[in-house]
């Protein structure tokens, strides 16, 4: 076994470190993946289906035709004969339980009364059309079918459209084609990075555009979806994975090092892992359980990637609350909580995607099983946005009926309006009803 570098750093609230900084500030937009973006998406705007197929060709290394782009329902229909039994009826379940939480997390119409007799509420009613990227590049990701196409399926969206990468012999995994069909997906594409983003925003003579697009990629997709972005529709901003991990002395070094890997191991070497502790004997023991676990993994070497780009940090606080502060301030994608009364400690957590409470929640069930969408903000954005929902699949349409006395109720406060912001045809629409201009 080699001994990997990792870092362990003292950190307090009064003296931080640079190492601690420059790990916190990490960039959620790459500048050289913004030009890129700018460039293809350019192209592709102005020479639709002929540039998105140049792309996949330049970037992908596929000569496709244009009969080739979409998947067939022959493909779909043989996927089914393809994945076996067992694994099916995990997807199936895996389904099952997003679709559950999903209905529950759904908010319903409502409406109330006003004073006089009219009704304020909200509608809320799905996108015509959407798109769902999955990422496939170094893993084809089955389980983002399922976080994604599902939520709209439950949102009651009629057109589902998905974009992912194929391999070198132009196919799609059978597993990824099933999820789909379960999830409800109406239409799909083997098309990956920057220029799925354009066929989707931008559309083509045979695909037209989607009014929305969610799902997480690289740094490439993630720049794609920003510039898109007014054009479309989007979730949020979701690049490399991230996991934090507050734990104390309780905590199983094994586990902490494991929960640390599990997101490291994605492969696009921008992935950030982060212990936070108040027990340099515990970092001391999951740096060196990482360095062992590494070893294990069939994919030690994109591990191995994130070390060396400085991706796992061990920090030791003076305390618990204190290590909690640094998490917010991190505000990262996952978030375990591995300490005595966990629940109650993990109510501080105030900036995270998702949070992951005790010693048997690892970040994993998020991933694949749990219910939540695996879709999370990254990059620092959790201190602005909040992970993927049905309802992100929904536009809200507030309504309002006014009987006459509610309008004339209301009158005094729109002629005041009107008069400071110089308005006075606002005021005028409301007062022309009684004859009062």
């Amino acid at each position: 076994m080699n001994k990997m570098n990792i870092a362990i750093v003292d950190w307090t609230p009064e003296s931080s470190s640079e190492q601690v900084e420059t790990f916190l500030e990490r960039p959620a937009f790459s500048a050289k993946a913004e030009e890129a973006a700018s460039s293809l998406l350019s192209d592709i705007r102005e020479r639709g289906e002929t540039g998105i197929l140049d792309a996949i060709k330049k970037f992908e290394g596929l000569s496709l035709s244009s009969e080739e782009l979409r998947i067939s329902d022959e493909e779909f229909a043989g996927a089914e004969n393809l994945v076996p039994e067992d694994i099916k009826k995990l997807i199936r379940d895996a389904h099952r339980r997003v679709t559950d939480f999903s209905r529950k997390s759904l908010r319903p119409d409502w409406s109330t009364n006003t004073p006089h007799g009219g009704s304020l509420g909200e509608r809320f009613l799905p996108f015509e059309r959407v798109g769902v990227y999955v990422p496939g590049g170094t893993a084809p990701l089955a389980s983002t079918v399922i976080m994604t196409a599902t939520l709209a399926q439950v949102a009651g969206v009629k057109e589902i459209v998905a974009c992912t990468p194929a391999d070198k012999n132009k196919q799609i995994a059978p597993a990824i084609l099933y999820a789909m069909k379960l999830a409800g997906v109406t239409e799909a594409y083997r098309v990956g990075g920057i220029q799925a983003i354009g066929l989707m925003a931008y559309g083509t003579e045979y695909c037209k555009p989607v009014l929305k697009i969610a799902g997480p990629g690289g740094a490439y997709v993630t720049a794609a979806k920003r510039q898109v972005y007014g054009v479309v529709a989007l979730d949020l901003v979701a690049g490399p994975s991230e996991i934090a991990v507050l734990a104390d002395d309780t905590a199983n070094p094994e586990f902490v090092a494991a929960d640390l890997l599990s997101q490291a191991e994605h492969g696009t070497g921008e992935e950030k892992a982060l212990l936070v502790t108040d027990s340099r004997k515990l970092a001391e023991k999951v740096a060196a359980a990482i360095s062992r676990q590494t070893c294990e993994l069939t994919r030690s070497q994109l591990v191995n990637n994130v070390v060396n780009n400085n991706g796992i940090l061990l920090v030791v606080a003076p305390t618990i609350q204190d290590g909690m502060s640094l998490v917010n301030q991190f505000a990262p994608e996952h978030f375990e909580v591995m300490v005595k009364d966990a629940e109650r400690v993990a109510l501080d957590a105030s900036c995270a995607g998702a949070v992951f409470v005790g010693e048997w929640t690892p970040e994993s069930v998020g991933d694949f099983a749990a219910g939540p969408s695996h879709v999370l903000p990254t990059g620092g954005a959790a201190k602005m946005f909040s992970g993927l929902t049905a309802d992100d699949f929904r536009r809200r349409v507030s309504q309002v009926h006014y009987v006459k006395e509610d309008l004339r109720e209301a009158l005094p406060i729109i002629k005041m309006f009107g008069e400071i912001e110089g308005l006075d045809g606002h005021y005028k629409s409301a007062a022309i009803r009684f004859d009062e201009q």
